[in-house]
């Protein structure tokens, strides 16, 4: 039976992995059992998928990029070249008693990408955060903490530098209408013109309290 989906022949994919049509597997990768790509994704060279990872649709992952298991990607996510997800907050090589640790002496901590949402280059996602919808993170970056929908976050460790249309282009804030939800700041794209609707809680304590 054909194959609906590419794999370079330098590639390491497990029968035991799904791959959805379309989705490009380049030279090098290596794509553990259990693990999940959706439709339309592309892997550069390099790229490591752990046992049982989740990966959406029309997701691209850059060359050396690591994504361990316990990590979910959802649909349209950006991976830059490099960056690195991790998955134990609390690694060591051996137990107490000097013997090597097995599968079950550990626990996964879990990280989500949430769609749309980009990550750049050499950035590091601590495990147990959550990146929200077309969040973008700076290259370089320790992420620690979640970063809300649209944030655009960078540095060590990585702090909220504002929001970001899904276009890409930084959001500029707007002054509410008379009437509009408290709990929410309009922010416009200066490239395509979207008006994008910040929810509050996201924001800065000086520019939340700004804006009530």
């Amino acid at each position: 039976m054909p194959r609906h989906y590419f794999v370079h022949p330098t590639a390491n994919v497990s029968p035991d992995a799904t791959i959805g049509a379309k989705t490009q597997i380049w030279q090098h990768c290596q794509i553990r059992e259990g693990a999940v790509l959706g439709e339309h994704c592309i892997l550069g060279k390099g790229v490591y998928i752990d046992a049982r990872v989740q990966i959406g649709n029309r997701v691209k992952i850059q060359n050396y990029v690591s994504v361990y298991e316990g990590v979910t990607l959802e649909d349209g996510v950006f991976c830059g070249p490099h960056c690195v997800f991790t998955n134990d907050r609390q690694p060591r090589a051996i137990n107490v008693d000097g013997s090597l640790k097995r599968a079950q002496d550990w626990t996964i901590t879990p990280t989500r990408v949430c769609m749309g949402a980009s990550i750049g280059a050499n950035a590091t996602i601590v495990c147990g955060v959550t990146i929200g919808r077309w969040a973008m993170v700076g290259a370089g970056a320790v992420v620690t903490q979640d970063v809300p929908a649209y944030g655009l976050v960078y540095g060590n460790p990585a702090r909220l530098h504002g929001f970001v249309c899904p276009c890409g282009a930084k959001l500029i804030p707007q002054e509410r209408e008379k009437g509009a939800t408290a709990g929410e700041q309009p922010m416009i794209c200066p490239r395509c013109g979207a008006v994008i609707m910040i929810s509050a809680a996201s924001l800065p304590s000086g520019e939340r309290e700004a804006g009530e």
